[in-house]
């Protein structure tokens, strides 16, 4: 056989492009079986045919490819091993193929098969060295092992090359397995040897092999920053706004916010200790103080243990939170204004806490308790300051907690039995602040939902008044009212969500879900006094009215409480109608408010309750007798003849009373003087200017936002109450106006940080109007387009992702407590705004059937056909109903749709920001990110941007769980 024959066949080969399959066929005139000296003549051809082609062609590692599997095994002949290798040398950094989607996947393959055999060439080369060793030859298998390592850096130095490995790893699995094997073997053989430089060398090019699998989760931390504002204000919003909310949602928007700004462990865990103490430090005297200090020695535990699974181990998360607060410890000034304010040492509580939670080791805590206590001794107006006789909240919080548990389980007791010892319990929970406590450690815990459902169950099991005797008719009475009174405390304090049960069908709803539901005042919901429900048997109102107005006081047996508050409104129709005819005297009035307050409080609820709706009703003229009315019932009954516990009773009626009355004195002008407790029961109340337009308090509230760096509790309440007072469209729409007016890179950097801790208060709201209407009209308007330039437009760009991937990866769980108030928008709404041409299934899969459409796709990524919309999010069949989706997958139709057009201009830089923002922040493009609604012929329109033409960028952006996937990254890199 002549060489120039084989020579003659490769150059035919080369010119027709032939397959593998054609090659192997073609070529095996050329190979007699077990000739494998003729790969040296197959080797200088193909070196010689390398040196006249216009570029390294894919081809030539096919047929490399063809010779290592089917021929060449045999590692000790020299030449024709160093003849591979020198061809190795000719592509393994310089690799490209302008040819069809599978070619591309043949290329990855090809290169992954040549990784292997390298491997073992290698190890060969290595065990043949030892041998050498032993026998004192080493030369020759040294020699040889150099050129084999030598090869596989240049090779694996190439981050394409890398990726390449990646997707061909995705593609077959079983081929890695054998890399890994011949991975481990080469280690053990090298462990033998004693050349440093070649151990480091092979080492070197292990732990390149061994990161090709991770290469895209590989982020760099901000370790130049050490404040961060957005884990701050998201701890800030969630103590001051949610604390009954789940654990876990917090836990993954936490998360979130470290991986989109790499955010190093500790100093994010510092993070949230300091927003806990700053939340501690500035929260309103009362319940609001309880709560957080609830919040941050019950809740935020529970949240650190949850994290502790998604970063790294447990040794180094303890070691992480062991180091925060060694950092936490230099806040000095913090730390003695929260112990001011405490009236104790809260590190200690807090490392104690942790202790317990197995998040800091014994010695950690013991170390860190005696360096805060020498700060102490340097403090001594923190001793002076703290009163013996006062007990600290922190303490007191930590010692609810297992009370509620306590109080769960004796809930759960026959009432009928031992209905005075079930009162002896709930009068003490009624004394000074032990409601409250409890509430907020229950709340902390998960455990408010299971709290309010006992005592639901017991007020229903008060409403049935058979035979008794008077005793037990005034415990029966008492049960009743605390529990309606406690019931009605948690609503207002917590958010009625946690009263209400999970609906079923058949079952017959509690009185006092029926009655919060239908006749209770809240914020945002408007009463109608003319509602049914207001109006029940007329012979109960007028029996109801006779009793309040003829009797010196009410009875007590049989009474039945829940349809007396059904009647009362009816009643006070009657009375009130009375009272300005002038049937009645001022005097009868006061007689009969009496009588409503007088045994049980709750009855003089439900009458403010409809009075409040009544006075909406009226007037100005008409409203003065139903106000002086209901000043009658806010104040206390100064008699003795009243029922056990009733000045604490009073006390959480007043309360209530307040809350209900707000809204109604506010629009009336009106004062009513409730009862004093001492602390101010609604400390976060109307807190906008009067007489000042909403968008100017919404500005100069951002801007000094701004200015300070970070969001404070009162800060939140209000951007709360502007987002409700003019929705989602208005608020965002304002706020992203004052984004794009900054020109200062630092102030847009900390504008989107507290702008996406903002929009936290209803984050899908926000995505969806950001993304579905703001971005839209921003990109698709050109007078606009100047508004987008650097750096507002990168901010935006940061901002828009982090809402989406926010927003998408939260979705499917339940909206918070905050958010439910709120109008929801209609799904209805997003399909006739978007209307996005979905896919029929059966065409989908004649599309995906056929190679000749699949390589349209992947090469005509300029067609505006059908085809190039195909998305991953198609072929995963998501719910394109969903308006989340909806809009996703059309802010990726118009950003393809950009980056496809002859235009330039500011829209096409923000949509290559908006791309390198999704390619930081996500940690994989896996199945499940929002890149799934991007296109797969915007890839090959991105690589043509400078900035995002690299292998990671395109393995980022794709979708490699598909196999269409895989191809269009396969494409689009080989490419490069």
């Amino acid at each position: 056989m002549k060489v120039v024959n084989l020579k003659q066949a490769i150059l035919q080969a080369w010119k027709e492009r032939w397959s593998d399959y054609q090659w192997a066929i073609n070529m095996k005139k050329f190979f007699p079986k077990g000739a494998t000296w003729d790969i040296l003549n197959l080797a200088e051809a193909l070196l010689e045919q390398a040196m006249i082609g216009p570029s390294p062609n894919p081809l030539i590692l096919s047929y490399l490819k063809y010779a290592i599997s089917s021929q060449f095994d045999d590692f000790s002949r020299d030449l024709c091993v160093q003849a591979l290798l020198d061809i190795m040398d000719m592509f393994c950094d310089r690799l490209s193929c302008h040819g069809k989607a599978e070619e591309c996947i043949g290329l990855c393959r090809a290169l992954l098969s040549a990784l292997h055999w390298l491997l073992r060439c290698t190890a060969a080369s290595a065990e043949r060295l030892r041998e050498g060793l032993e026998a004192g030859t080493p030369a020759a298998g040294e020699k040889q092992l150099a050129m084999c390592l030598l090869r596989l850096e240049k090779t694996l130095s190439s981050t394409k090359n890398r990726a390449l490995l990646h997707i061909a790893k995705l593609e077959e699995a079983s081929s890695w397995t054998a890399i890994e094997h011949s991975l481990l073997k080469l280690g053990e053989t090298l462990a033998s040897l004693s050349n440093p430089q070649l151990r480091s060398q092979a080492e070197q090019c292990g732990t390149l092999i061994r990161s090709i699998p991770t290469m895209l989760a590989v982020h760099s931390e901000q370790l130049h920053k050490t404040g961060y504002p957005t884990v701050h204000a998201v701890v800030l919003l969630e103590g001051t706004m949610n604390l009954t909310g789940e654990t876990q949602p917090l836990v993954e928007q936490l998360m979130m916010v470290k991986r989109m700004q790499h955010i190093p462990t500790p100093l994010f865990v510092l993070e949230i200790w300091k927003a806990c103490f700053v939340g501690l430090i500035e929260s309103p005297e009362g319940t609001e103080e309880l709560k957080w200090t609830a919040f941050t020695f019950l809740k935020i535990p529970q949240v650190l243990v949850k994290l502790k699974k998604y970063c790294h181990g447990d040794k180094d998360f303890t070691e992480d939170v062991s180091c925060a607060f060694e950092f936490l410890l230099k806040l000095t000034p913090l730390l003695d204004k929260a112990d001011q304010r405490c009236n104790c040492d809260c590190t200690k509580f807090l490392l104690q806490e942790c202790s317990k939670q197995g998040l800091l080791s014994e010695a950690s805590v013991t170390n860190l308790m005696a360096k805060r206590s020498a700060d102490r001794e340097h403090a001594p107006q923190l001793k002076s300051g703290e009163n013996a006789n006062i007990q600290p909240n922190p303490g007191l919080i930590l010692r609810a907690e297992p009370t509620v548990t306590n109080i769960l389980k004796t809930m759960d007791a026959d009432h009928s039995k031992s209905p005075e010892g079930l009162l002896g319990v709930l009068g003490h929970m009624l004394s000074g602040k032990s409601l409250d406590l409890l509430l907020a450690a229950a709340a902390a815990t998960g455990k408010l939902k299971s709290f309010a459902r006992k005592f639901i169950n017991l007020n229903e099991f008060t409403t049935h008044g058979n035979e008794e005797l008077a005793k037990a008719a005034s415990v029966r009475a008492l049960l009743f009212d605390i529990s309606f009174l406690m019931l009605c405390h948690v609503a207002q304090t917590y958010g009625s969500e946690v009263i209400l049960s999970e609906s079923s069908t058949g079952a017959q709803v509690p009185f006092f879900e029926t009655w919060m539901q239908t006749c209770m005042p809240e914020e945002g919901k408007i009463l109608n006094p003319d509602h049914p429900c207001f109006w029940p048997d007329s012979t109960k109102v007028e029996s109801l009215v006779a009793l309040l107005n003829n009797s010196s006081e009410m009875k007590l047996v049989q009474m039945k409480w829940h349809e007396a508050c059904l009647s009362i409104s009816a009643a006070i129709l009657e009375i009130l109608n009375a009272w300005e005819n002038g049937v009645l005297a001022f005097e009868s009035i006061q007689k009969i408010t009496d009588n409503i307050k007088g045994k049980v409080c709750s009855l003089a609820v439900c009458a403010v309750a409809w009075l409040v709706a009544h006075v909406r009703m009226l007037g100005l003229d008409e409203r003065e007798k139903s106000l002086q009315m209901i000043r009658q019932l806010a104040g206390p009954l100064y008699s003795e003849n009243t029922l056990q516990f009733y000045n604490e009773r009073v006390v959480i009626m007043s309360s209530i009373l307040e809350h209900m009355c707000a809204d109604v004195l506010q629009q009336t002008a009106t004062q009513i003087k409730f009862p004093s407790t001492g602390v101010d029961t609604m400390p976060y109340w109307n807190l906008l200017p009067p007489k000042r337009p909403i968008k100017e308090v919404l500005t100069d509230m951002f801007a000094k936002v701004l200015e300070k760096g970070w969001v404070d509790s009162r800060s939140i309440h209000i951007f709360d109450t502007l987002l409700h007072m003019g929705g989602v469209y208005w608020f965002c729409n304002n706020l992203i106006k004052e984004l794009l007016k900054e020109t200062r890179k630092e102030h847009t950097q900390r504008a989107v940080e507290l702008l996406y801790s903002i929009f936290c208060l209803d984050m899908q709201q926000v995505t969806l109007v950001l993304l579905g209407h703001i971005l839209p009209g921003l990109l698709t308007d050109s007078s606009k387009w100047h508004s987008l330039m650097d750096p507002p437009g990168t901010a935006l760009a940061k901002l828009a992702v982090w809402c989406a991937l926010s927003s998408y990866s939260s979705h499917k769980g339940q909206a918070s407590s905050r958010q439910k108030k709120r109008h929801r928008e209609d799904i209805e709404d997003y399909i006739s705004l978007f209307p996005l041409d979905d896919m029929q299934p059966s065409k989908l899969m004649r599309l995906l059937s056929s190679n000749e459409e699949d390589a349209n796709i992947l090469s005509s990524p300029t067609d505006r056909s059908m085809s190039s919309s195909l998305s991953a999010s198609q072929l995963h069949t998501v719910n394109m109903r969903d308006p989340l989706n909806r809009v996703l997958a059309n802010l990726f139709l118009l950003i393809s749709s950009i980056l496809g057009s002859r235009t330039a201009g500011p829209h096409t830089q923000f949509v290559q920001w908006f791309m390198e923002e999704c390619v930081d922040c996500l940690e994989q493009g896996s199945r499940g990110s929002i890149l799934q609604f991007m296109p797969f012929t915007t890839v090959s329109e991105l690589v043509k941007v400078s900035a995002m033409s690299s292998p990671k960028v395109v393995l980022a952006i794709t979708d490699l769980s598909l196999s269409l996937g895989r191809q269009v990254a396969a494409k689009a890199i080989a490419a490069l």
